[in-house]
């Protein structure tokens, strides 16, 4: 029988499934092409295996959460506390607990494009989700820790139906009727704040991609409000708009 070309088994390779005795005669084939296209296959299988393990460690962790499975838990989690503009963004989300999306860890580890389409899945696939935002304004009235805590609170509340539990990344809160744990590093260890840290990430991304638009001279779409070297240069250069953090340090400097 006539050998399969590289092209071919390359293409077979990236099918979802392939026959454990096909992969065997592959593996006899001594062709170098061959065995670098099954190291590679090999090395993609072996991380599906370890996102497959993380996913459900997350789901495991969470689950201890609840006394029983028709329980319904909430993941909060926040994005923007540390940059010099912009709101600060916090989503809460109830997953279903068929819930499946391999991959899904802490909003910072995930590429910007897998990201956005993360987000689209959680949002068609949530039980419920709620997504608030505290501006610039608001920040310096209350300060950033409170302004987090009451957007946190805030985004519970908007959840319909009311989770029994609430696990919230490294941020004490509580809401009455609700259970609330504060989780260190919670959107490593939990897929309900993995997932709210997508929806707190990509939304706040997408306001800041509109700030630029009214502000191009800040250059929010790069670092979307972070005190970057450019960011603070143009700080210096145009003074601070109405989205910047006026007690903030630098911003407050140049008032």
């Amino acid at each position: 029988m006539q050998k399969q070309t590289i092209s071919q088994i390359k293409t077979m390779l990236q099918r979802e499934h392939i026959e454990m005795n096909h992969l065997e005669q592959l593996r006899q084939d001594q062709r170098k092409g061959v065995q670098d296209l099954l190291k590679s296959y090999d090395r993609k299988q072996q991380n599906l295996l370890d996102l497959q393990k993380s996913f459900h460690q997350k789901q495991q962790f969470e689950q201890s959460f609840v006394s029983n499975f028709a329980q319904l838990i909430a993941g909060v989690d926040e994005a923007g506390r540390g940059p010099l503009a912009g709101p600060v963004v916090v989503a809460a989300v109830i997953l279903p607990k068929e819930f499946t999306l391999y991959g899904l860890t802490d909003s910072k580890q995930v590429p910007q494009q897998q990201r956005e389409i993360y987000y689209e899945k959680i949002v068609q696939e949530a039980i419920a989700y709620h997504i608030k935002t505290v501006d610039a304004a608001l920040i310096d009235k209350m300060n950033i820790y409170e302004a987090t805590k009451y957007a946190m609170n805030e985004a519970l509340l908007g959840l319909s139906p009311m989770p029994n539990v609430g696990l919230i990344d490294a941020v004490d809160i509580t809401v009455p009727s609700l259970s609330t744990y504060s989780i260190t590093k919670g959107d490593a260890k939990s897929i309900s704040i993995a997932a709210a840290s997508i929806l707190a990430k990509v939304t706040r991304d997408r306001i800041m991609d509109q700030v630029h638009q009214e502000y191009p001279m800040y250059g929010f779409t790069k670092h979307k409000g972070y005190g970057t070297k450019d960011h603070l240069t143009a700080l210096k250069t145009f003074g601070p708009c109405k989205y910047h953090r006026k007690t903030f340090s630098p911003v407050k400097e140049t008032n």
